[in-house]
């Protein structure tokens, strides 16, 4: 199963992530909306900033009720308005490897970061929060709507909050990181 999951998981073609990236995995309770828009939100600014080899995302719900099924087709149609690809991606449980294998863990809200913390095995150490902790532009907000039983409006509202956070997440990484060549030509030391 983890193998098939695996597969259906998709790195953009170009885009291998050098094995010292950092690994940041995006969490929301079926990842077929806001996680998965994250994702490709943050690939999207990682891009950008030529930071796509150096940063590892992928995105996974606390439950599995989706699993290997394609993001909700209103959050496809809103994050391609914006330039945003997500047609690719596949919906995934978190697993217990996820805590040691990336090196932060967002959630899109507390309840979703609550149930990330109650499975953190002993001794692991990913940097556990939530996303609109970077936000910049909606500083009082804490949490992203989930916008599954809504109308298409609150897919649009997602992606703002989102794109605001990864901002922020993309400044904080590349200050965390001041070496890193914009090309991929050096190593980099793993954090944690």
């Amino acid at each position: 199963m983890r193998r098939l999951l695996g597969l259906l998981r998709k790195t953009p073609a170009g885009d291998a992530a050098a094995p010292d990236a950092v690994r940041v995995l995006m969490v929301c309770m079926g990842n077929i909306c806001r996680s998965p828009m994250a994702e490709g939100v943050l690939r999207a600014r990682l891009q950008q900033a030529g930071l796509h080899t150096r940063v590892l995302v992928d995105s996974a719900g606390t439950h599995g009720y989706h699993t290997g099924e394609a993001p909700d087709p209103r959050a496809i149609r809103a994050a391609a308005q914006r330039s945003v690809d997500l047609a690719s991606l596949r919906a995934r449980p978190v697993q217990p490897e996820d805590f040691s294998r990336f090196h932060w863990l967002l959630a899109m809200d507390q309840a979703n970061l609550d149930w990330l913390q109650s499975r953190l095995p002993e001794g692991a150490q990913p940097r556990l929060g939530l996303i609109m902790e970077y936000a910049r532009r909606h500083a009082g907000v804490r949490e992203v709507p989930d916008p599954y039983y809504g109308a298409a409006a609150g897919f649009e509202h997602v992606l703002d909050l989102v794109e605001d956070a990864c901002d922020g997440l993309v400044a904080r990484l590349s200050s965390e990181r001041p070496a890193i060549p914009p090309e991929p030509q050096g190593r980099l030391k793993q954090s944690t």
